[in-house]
């Protein structure tokens, strides 16, 4: 898109952008709980904003049995949907507007979800999109790793399979070179006969993968028919391989026919209008390991994707590391968006703090959460406080107890994932709400 064909829209963002700023006409809070009796407290962070939340803390409570039932119903109304829960909600202006200009000529919205073990379940971001999908319309599942990178990995909105041979890089127990892609995670084969399997349902749908000069090749199979043989070789760049040809429900694999290496991206099956949200999580990953990947690939799959929202989620393995440097990690973080910006000038970037929990060096989560507020404050990007959206300092007792958190006090269990997603999206959502209304009454 063009400097001349974005100068509307940018005008409107900063209208929008200053009606957005102004407060609601309600606020909406929540009652503090019939939890042990606990004195509230408010942590004051770098930026002007005002907790709205009257969930009281936990973390200097005894350790006391808490029930099912109360703890259920602790966390139940404290999760209920709020207005003023973002910091910096006029990052989101972006894209608020591409939302709205989809429901007027059905374009799509790309949202690219990055993020540690919270995300990686795909329990999360799965809420997510199935709300915003909802709402805009099912633009497909997008961008996915390619067959099955790591234990555990699976989209909830599509399948895919690989044997069990092919090496994978990008994950915490082996980095690999920076050539990874857009979600960081590639897989490669060096041996004959190996398999890709996946299927999902689209209008659309391509291969991501590696040219370079010793590429091997490959067999391309759309619902057990062979659609042709693929050579890899070439000058190194990212490239992208078309795969269907009907819209519709389609079963693929890749299979290779050599010992030259075959390095694979992902895959995308996706429709022409609707909103998809993209799952990119790495367990155990941090948000400064982005700064590794090769920035031309990164900015290439970026410019593709042409994504309508980053979100970034870490933070939590940041807090939890013996060698905590804050310094080190602004220059990093700040990097990071930094890139993001650059390669995805209109999109709007969502940071997500670390949710309340259980690690050995817990007292850094606040220096965290301090570093990524400051870092979005400079880069323009929007904040939501994942701690205290939770109830706070110690709130994970609560969620174990509920079952909707895990017995180590950092993962959570499905249903917990699951209404996370639900709040941060329909609080999104009520932000977007209110984008309408003040466009409605600046087109007066």
């Amino acid at each position: 898109m063009t400097l001349v064909r974005l100068l509307p829209a940018l005008v409107w963002l900063v209208c929008a952008g200053a009606l957005l700023s102004a407060p609601a006409k309600k606020k909406t809070t929540t009652t503090a709980k019939k939890a042990p009796a606990r004195k509230t407290t408010v942590k004051k962070t770098t930026s002007t904003r005002k907790t709205t939340t009257k969930r009281q803390t936990t973390a200097q409570q005894p350790r006391q049995y808490i029930d099912r039932e109360s703890a259920l119903r602790w966390v139940l109304e404290g999760m209920e949907p709020q207005q003023e829960t973002f910091d910096n909600v006029r990052g989101l202006v972006p894209f608020f507007e591409h939302l709205y200009q989809s429901t007027k000529n059905k374009q799509p919205v790309h949202v690219l979800h990055y993020g540690d073990s919270h995300t990686a379940s795909d329990d999360w971001p799965n809420s997510m999109r199935q709300f915003f999908q909802e709402k805009f319309g099912n633009g497909g599942p997008g961008f996915a790793f390619p067959g099955r990178p790591y234990r555990g990995y699976r989209r909830f909105d599509m399948t895919s399979n690989s044997t069990d041979t092919w090496i994978t890089e990008g994950i915490l127990s082996r980095r690999g070179d920076p050539m990874q892609g857009l979600g960081g995670v590639s897989i490669t084969s060096m041996r004959p006969g190996e398999t890709v399997t996946f299927s999902g349902t689209g209008e659309e749908a391509e291969l991501l993968f590696l040219q370079h000069p010793e590429g091997g090749s490959m067999e391309v199979w759309v619902d057990d028919a062979l659609l042709g043989t693929v050579s890899t070789t070439g000058e190194l760049r990212p490239a992208t391989l078309p795969l269907a040809e009907t819209p519709g429900t389609h079963k693929y694999m890749l299979k290779t026919l050599s010992q030259e290496p075959v390095r694979l991206f992902g895959t995308v099956i996706q429709n022409h209008s609707g909103i998809t949200w993209e799952t990119m999580g790495i367990n155990g990953a941090t948000a400064p390991m982005i700064g590794d990947w090769d920035e031309g690939i990164l900015a290439a799959h970026l410019a593709k994707r042409n994504p309508a929202l980053i979100v970034l989620a870490y933070g939590t393995n940041e807090a939890n590391g013996p060698r905590w440097d804050g310094n080190e990690y602004y220059n990093n973080l700040k990097k990071v968006v930094t890139r993001f910006r650059q390669a995805a000038p209109t999109a709007s970037i969502l940071m997500v703090g670390p949710p309340d929990c259980n690690i050995r060096y817990t007292q850094n989560l606040n220096s965290v959460v301090d570093i990524q507020l400051r870092v979005a404050m400079e880069t323009g990007a929007a904040y939501w406080h994942w701690r205290d959206r939770m109830g706070g300092p110690g709130s994970m007792r609560y969620w174990v107890a509920a079952g909707m958190a895990q017995g180590d006090y950092v993962h959570f269990t499905s249903p917990g994932y699951d209404l996370v997603g639900k709040t941060l999206a329909q609080e999104l959502y009520l932000q977007y709400q209110r984008f309408v209304g003040a466009r409605a009454e600046a087109d007066q």
